[in-house]
């Protein structure tokens, strides 16, 4: 029985952050990846995502702030991952190049971890 609650609780999870993204959290573990965000950050849940340089990203939906400069929200979320120097020119994490909805994908599996 706990094992059944555990599962739904995580589908929850999963649907609630797909809704509020717009994004799928099965593409993503490839996109961290390729992307070269499991190098500097420490995922939960992405085999080899051990990195330091950038903040871990676990618990990211409890936040207020963004990177400390934009508001908890799906939208900002996405245009920080897409863009983070537009809103922070000196943050050291570099413009992605990831599409929006590759950024959408990306922001519901972290909202869903």
């Amino acid at each position: 029985m706990i094992t059944t609650n555990i599962v739904r609780d995580n589908q929850t999870r999963v649907d609630a952050a797909s809704a509020l993204t717009g994004g799928d959290p099965a593409h993503a573990p490839a996109l961290f990846r390729r992307y070269g965000c499991a190098g500097c950050h420490t995922i939960p849940g992405i085999a080899g995502a051990d990195g330091v340089t950038g903040p871990p990203l676990i618990g990211l939906s409890k936040r207020v702030y963004i990177a400390g400069v934009l508001e908890n929200s799906s939208d900002n979320l996405v245009a920080w991952i897409v863009s983070p120097r537009r809103f922070s020119p000196q943050t050291a994490m570099p413009d992605t190049g990831l599409s929006e909805k590759q950024a959408r994908d990306l922001a519901a599996y972290l909202y869903s971890h």
